[in-house]
């Protein structure tokens, strides 16, 4: 098999800051609201972004597992109990990838049910973008403001955030196909220098660079208890979820936009590949890591085809991870949130676009059907009534 060599330009450095819509805000949130480590989650990003790459040959998403992040975030859980989940979440998906019930999952999901998970994912990363712009996100509403991180956040009448929010969808529509000026490249330069203009430099004024090393077990070893209240309100509404949309919607993105140079990217791989970093998460105290169909949807739509996008994204985080350590969090406040929905807006759409082979009355029910529960519920409860819902719109007695 001859995969597409690796290189580096700026459509792939532009590629590889795609997903940080999507990274960066929930991963902000675990280490301020959760306690977790700081040092050890930006290193795991750093090297679960490059080992991945180098492995899968594609630009592969590395991004945190939503509804662990966000039932946690919500609650307020401990450090301890979101690191407990994730050596359960690892213990499942190494179950499911060494007995091959991954690949047997994968067979028997109908194709309708994987365009219903990538149009509810892509209209989920679309609302929060437009939310993040808006200044009405969950996190920008506990804090107060839209951008807790500036210290002007009107500019005129107008709210600071929103106007560049603007600026950015507008440079994001008119150079989303430049390969002379990368739209995320741009738009990024562009938050930069708001933060450098309006931010609240108090913290950057507290940065010690050293050399910063992650902590081994730094949260110990979580009691039976814990194991206990975690497998119920994190691991299993996750699982779902994982399977359908890391795994099973990604593999499929994979197949589309790389054809036989995703051969490496199979149900059982990702499901592996997903509980290795799990397991790591437990050891170094990180957020619970996962692959994406929406994050890879995010490095392709900004002009990632290889995976030296994920070298480059990934070295930069290990980077910062080794030399400021926990101060990589005053560093990433710099960017605008709503720069960061700016991205995830357009990743929503390159996902959702996924679902226009679906022609078929019947399949585009399903897809709608999904959706609709997704907003309504959950993605993990859609993925479950979307394959009931497809298996019985299979027999002739039902019609749409």
């Amino acid at each position: 098999m001859e995969y597409k060599r690796m290189q580096f330009n700026r459509m792939e450095l532009a590629g590889s800051l795609g997903d940080l819509g999507t990274l960066l805000p929930m991963t902000i949130g675990m280490i301020m609201i959760n306690g977790m480590s700081a040092v050890g989650t930006f290193y795991l990003i750093g090297l679960f972004y490059i080992l991945a790459g180098s492995y899968f040959r594609i630009p592969i998403a590395v991004q945190p597992m939503k509804v662990v992040g966000a039932y946690a975030i919500a609650t307020a859980m401990t450090a301890q109990q979101v690191a407990a989940s994730s050596l359960l979440i690892s213990f499942f998906l190494t179950i499911i990838a060494l007995t091959g019930a991954a690949d047997t999952i994968g067979r028997a999901i109908p194709k309708s049910v994987v365009r219903g998970v990538q149009l509810s994912t892509g209209i989920l990363l679309m609302r929060q973008g437009i939310q993040l712009i808006l200044g009405t996100s969950t996190f920008q509403l506990q804090s107060g403001t839209a951008e807790p991180y500036f210290s002007i956040q009107q500019f005129g009448p107008i709210p600071l955030g929103l106007t560049i929010g603007l600026a950015g969808l507008i440079l994001t529509f008119r150079l989303l196909h430049s390969k002379r000026y990368p739209a995320s490249l741009v738009v990024l330069g562009l938050g930069l220098a708001a933060g450098l203009l309006f931010g609240n430099h108090k913290d950057l004024l507290q940065i010690s660079p050293g050399l910063y090393f992650p902590a081994f077990l730094p949260f110990g070893i979580p009691g039976i208890d814990v194991f206990t209240v975690v497998l119920f309100s994190l691991v299993l509404p996750q699982l779902p979820m994982t399977m359908g949309n890391a795994v099973i919607a990604t593999t499929d993105l994979s197949r589309d936009y790389f054809k036989d140079s995703a051969s490496r990217v199979t149900y059982t791989s990702t499901t592996l590949s997903m509980a290795l970093a799990a397991a790591a998460g437990f050891l170094f105290g990180t957020i619970p890591l996962c692959h994406g169909a929406g994050g890879l949807a995010a490095h392709y739509q900004f002009g990632s085809r290889t995976h030296g996008s994920n070298i480059i994204i990934g070295s930069f985080f290990l980077v910062l991870a080794i030399f400021f350590g926990p101060h990589t969090i005053s560093l990433l406040h710099l960017l605008p949130l709503a720069i960061l929905g700016v991205l995830l807006a357009f990743a929503g759409v390159q996902l959702a676009l996924a679902i226009l082979d679906m022609m078929n009355r019947k399949d585009m029910f399903v897809v709608l059907a999904m959706l609709t529960i997704t907003l309504t519920s959950n993605l993990a409860w859609a993925f479950l009534a979307g394959i009931l819902l497809a298996y019985v719109l299979r027999s002739q007695k039902f019609s749409i």
